[in-house]
């Protein structure tokens, strides 16, 4: 087994009843990477983390995690693992701190670890000054770092977040996206499902994108992104009444099928921009020696959004 490689999966299938929730999924991920998993509700990536979690076992296939099978070595897996979901498992009698003290002591340590490791965490997630508050009190955003927290009582070789920022507002969810940047630094590798694009673009080091149980694409955000047609200028003329001069001008740099939807009802030109900022210069040069003016011009690459329509056919939840 490659021991550069800390999560395995090999022509996995589950099926619940008649619905078949995996179709064989293969991937792999690096020690210390970020895999983000993409994909609509009901794809199958949950399924997947509670397999590779031993909280459920394949029908078919194999997956290892930190070099060990998941379903015949499910213990050593277990100790090698920190899992978190969409919902914080934490008791909200207990304090924040007695969360921690109550999860080093499930993990074996001795009363004085805990309680040090406690404080050691405490503070690293910014929650002094919620140290004494029951964690019912807590808002979302204190919940999912306390949750994460305890999942770090003991350093994990993997972690698996399964969509930990569903409902958090944009300051949590930064928070918590700042927290899953830091595990790099200490090796963990992370596997990260998620329905928000721009949190896979911002975080992930390798993207899959799985749809109907199978892995459909997968590769960089960039490397995603140049399979839905590469970078593109976009023109949005002051006036309408110069669209057709600004197609005439731009001639060969349109795509034919493209050039007679623009003059029916577009507001905007969209020009394929193979060379970059050469393109967008073109463009100028061209437009200028027409004294065509403009509302706005702007070189783009397309987002992750368009890649995931473009692939599963629905728009990101």
């Amino acid at each position: 087994m490659n021991s550069d490689l800390a999560v395995v999966v090999d022509g996995v299938e589950k099926s619940f009843g008649t619905v078949k929730a995996l179709r064989g999924i293969s991937f792999d991920v690096g020690r210390g990477q970020i895999l983000g998993v993409l994909g609509p509700n009901g794809a199958g990536k949950t399924t997947m983390v509670n397999i590779l979690s031993t909280l459920i076992d394949a029908d078919r296939g194999r997956a290892s995690v930190a070099g060990h099978d998941v379903r015949t070595e499910a213990p050593s897996v277990r100790r090698k693992i920190m899992l978190t979901g969409q919902y914080a498992a934490l008791d909200d009698m207990l304090t924040g701190a007695e969360n921690l003290v109550m999860f080093g002591r499930l993990m074996g340590m001795t009363k004085r670890e805990a309680r040090s490791r406690a404080t050691h965490l405490i503070k690293e997630f910014d929650l002094v000054d919620a140290t004494n508050r029951r964690v019912g009190t807590y808002s979302g955003g204190m919940r999912r770092r306390i949750d994460i927290a305890c999942g770090l009582v003991v350093m994990p070789e993997v972690v698996f977040l399964d969509e930990p920022t569903t409902g958090l507002d944009p300051r949590s969810r930064q928070s918590v996206w700042d927290l899953v940047s830091s595990f790099k630094e200490f090796g963990i590798t992370t596997l990260l499902t998620t329905q928000y694009l721009e949190e896979a673009d911002a975080l992930s080091d390798r993207i899959i994108v799985i749809d109907h149980g199978t892995v459909i694409a997968e590769g960089t955000a960039d490397e995603l992104k140049e399979r839905t047609g590469g970078s593109y200028c976009e023109v949005v003329p002051l006036e309408l009444t110069d669209m057709p001069t600004i197609v005439a001008e731009l001639g060969s740099m349109l795509p034919d099928e493209y050039r007679t939807a623009l003059l029916r009802d577009a507001d905007r030109v969209v020009v394929p921009a193979p060379e970059g900022a050469k393109t967008l210069t073109e463009i100028l040069r061209r437009l200028d020696c027409a004294n065509i003016d403009l509302r706005d011009i702007a070189l783009r690459r397309p987002s992750l959004d368009d890649v995931f329509l473009s692939l599963t056919g629905q728009v990101a939840q």
